[in-house]
Formats: structure tokens, C-alpha cells, sequence
């Protein structure tokens, strides 16, 4: 997606309760710097980061971030600790769409990927595809999109077998998609977990985890392949984590992971203080989708609401600031001119491109001479 910085990164101690820790791509430099920074015209809405893959490699002792980009290009990141600085290790022009990547027993490099055809490349340690000629033993496998089960007893290059893992299972709520394009997590006491997402409207894309085992035959097998709507312990003691509603007043000299920007912000309009965060104009433009520097939350479900606190004093004649719900049609509350203004219709169309800049539903006017709202 065009959220800035990309690839969000969340840690748990349960698989059950997250939190936001970091980003594995620190800015969204791909080889189309205009559309990613909104700049001469150009917009990256709906391409960016697609499906990727984060993997820790015990013998550097780094983690790995790989993914590709617009169905063109593959890029690596590296950092030593996931909530720290990442670096970009890696540039490719080849597509390892929808990958997962694997350091097997012997450290060898590994990345399947495909959607329909699923294949697998082994790469040397500059993340250059290497040419193959080794044999494997050991059974590897590969969960594919609307999650079958490859299985190979061969190695990494096959043959492999396919049997149905979680085909069509039913959503633990109402109303939403199938489980699927999920990860395989194992635990310290020897326990497997199938960690899913399922498309949840308006909440988006939310997280389910079911338990597994693996039967006679060596197939990953659920405990229901009907329904995810069960009720299961704890994979481990619960580890709590920081509540998610709270209080942000942006202290301190960077922004919490929780929170990202639409496309690449221009890093000299806004600053961090001790009063919070100042936003300063950088696109004049009635069109927010075009507006630089929209600072970005992801909501939290099934409902919720959010304040905000803004200091006006400095708007001049036609500024606009407030709070939108941000997607493809959108409303948004603003404050301009005196006004307190409820926006509908905020729509994007055809290449994602703005088909409409909304209007005014409702208005009231603001105190004469406010300076906070």
C-alpha cells in the first residue's frame, strides 16, 4: 500500500495480544519516488507493499524482510532488531509475488512465491538467485492461496503433493470472507498455530488463529475444517501488551509505530515538541487525496471513536485541518474559516484517481476568536 513508512511490524508474546513494534521499510523508495512522495501529479494508491515475508536468520542474527513491489520489482530489508532501524540490503527485478521465505537447517536461503503457479528459488547470501544443483532431503512445505497444503518429501524443488488445508472455512463473524494467505507459527512446547486474515468490512483485514496438528501421513490438518468460529486456550500464559486506546500527545523526536503517513511525508513541514505535532502546509489543493503529509491511524473494531485536539491559531484564510475517515470514499470533519465543516463524498475511481473532492454536508461556526478546538 502507499502508507509511509511500509510493511508495519507487530510483536506478541501469545500470539494473541499485539503490538505495533516498527516498520521493515523505513520509506517507500521504488523506483517511482514521484507517485510515492505525491509529486507531479502521480499518486501510488492500491500498489506498494503487497503480501511479503519476514524471517530471523539465527546466523547473522538479523531479521529479513522481502517483498516485491508493483508485480516488478523485489526488494530486501535488514535490521537487527525489528522495532530499530532497517537498511535496504537488496534490489531485484524479479517479482517474488506473494513470497515466503525460509533459512532452512542448513541456513540456505529460500523464497517461494506465485499465486496460481507457485514456485521456489534459492538464493546466495547477496540475495541473488542461485543456480540449483544440490540434493535435499527432509519434508518441506509450501500453504498456497485460498490455503492448500504442498507437501514435498524431496526437498525444496519437489515434486510436490497438494491437499485442501483451510479451503472456504467459515469466518468466526458474520458477514466476513474466508480465512486465508495465513502463516504457520510453532511454539517452544511443540505446539502449531495457523495464523490467517480475514476481510472484515470496515475494519479491513483482521487477524485469525486457529490450532493445527499434523496427522499420520504428515499433512497439517485443523481441528475444524468447517468453521473458525471455535473457542481455543491460549496458545501460552497471556502477555499483555499496551492498551490500544490511549492518549497520544507526540512527545519525543519520532512518531510511535502505530501511526504511518499517506504516501512519503515532506519531513521539513512538520516537527515534534513538547506541545505535539506541528503540521505545516505543503500541498495547496482542495483535493485531500492529493494533500501531503496526511498523517494516518489504523482504525480499531468493531467501533470506535477518536478525539483530537487542535490548536487553529496559526490557519490562515482557506486552510483546511480536521480528521477523516481515510479510504476510497470517505467523509471527514475540518475546521476552515471560522467553521467547523462535516465533508461527504471524498471519492476516488478509475486508476484510483480522485473523481470527487466531496462538499459540505453541515456547518457550525466556531466561537469568535477560538484558538483551540
Amino acid at each position: 500500500m502507499a502508507f509511509s513508512p511500509g510493511a508495519p511490524i507487530l510483536k506478541s508474546g501469545d500470539l494473541v495480544n499485539w503490538e505495533f513494534v516498527g516498520h521493515s521499510v523505513p520509506r517507500l523508495e521504488f523506483n517511482n519516488t514521484d507517485a510515492y512522495s505525491l509529486d507531479d501529479g502521480k499518486q501510488a494508491y492500491v500498489k506498494g507493499i503487497f503480501a511479503s515475508s519476514m524471517r530471523y536468520r539465527a546466523s547473522t542474527g538479523r531479521y529479513h524482510w522481502i517483498g516485491c513491489v508493483e508485480y516488478k520489482h523485489t526488494f530486501v530489508y535488514s535490521a537487527a532488531d525489528p522495532a530499530e532501524d532497517w537498511e535496504l540490503l537488496k534490489y531485484t527485478d524479479t517479482c517474488y509475488y506473494d513470497c515466503g521465505l525460509l533459512f532452512d537447517d542448513d541456513d540456505d536461503i529460500y523464497v517461494a512465491y506465485g499465486n496460481t503457479n507457485i514456485s521456489v528459488a534459492q538464493l546466495n547470501n547477496d540475495w541473488s538467485e542461485k543456480s540449483v544443483t544440490s540434493v535435499y532431503n527432509g519434508t518441506f512445505y509450501i500453504e498456497a492461496n485460498r490455503e492448500w497444503t504442498l507437501k514435498s518429501s524431496s526437498g525444496p524443488f519437489g515434486p510436490y503433493e497438494i491437499k485442501v488445508f483451510a479451503d472456504e472455512v467459515s469466518p468466526p463473524t458474520l458477514g466476513a470472507g474466508f480465512p486465508h494467505q495465513g502463516g504457520i507459527v510453532d511454539t517452544p512446547n511443540g505446539d502449531w498455530y495457523y495464523m490467517a486474515f480475514i476481510d472484515h468490512y470496515p475494519e479491513g483485514r483482521v487477524p485469525g488463529l486457529s490450532p493445527f496438528h499434523f496427522d499420520a501421513d504428515g499433512w497439517p490438518t485443523l481441528q475444524s475444517n468447517q468453521t473458525f468460529n471455535q473457542s481455543h486456550p491460549y496458545p501460552s500464559k497471556p502477555v499483555p501488551v499496551p492498551p490500544k486506546t490511549s492518549i497520544d500527545r507526540f512527545r519525543g523526536n519520532k512518531f510511535g509505530p502505530e501511526w504511518e503517513w499517506n504516501h512519503n511525508p515532506d519531513v521539513s513541514a512538520y516537527s515534534l515538541s513538547n506541545r505535539g505535532v506541528t503540521l505545516r502546509t505543503v500541498s495547496v489543493t482542495p483535493d485531500l487525496f492529493r494533500a501531503k503529509n496526511t498523517l494516518t491511524h489504523r482504525i480499531l473494531g468493531p467501533s470506535s471513536t477518536a478525539t483530537i485536539h487542535l490548536d487553529i491559531s496559526k490557519m490562515r484564510s482557506g486552510d483546511r485541518a480536521g480528521l477523516a475517515h481515510f479510504r476510497d470514499n470517505m467523509a471527514r470533519i475540518a475546521i476552515q474559516d471560522g467553521q467547523v465543516q462535516l465533508w461527504h463524498n471524498l471519492s476516488l475511481g478509475a486508476g484510483w484517481n480522485t473523481i470527487s473532492t466531496g462538499f459540505v454536508e453541515a456547518s457550525a461556526s466556531l466561537p469568535h476568536g477560538a484558538k483551540d478546538v
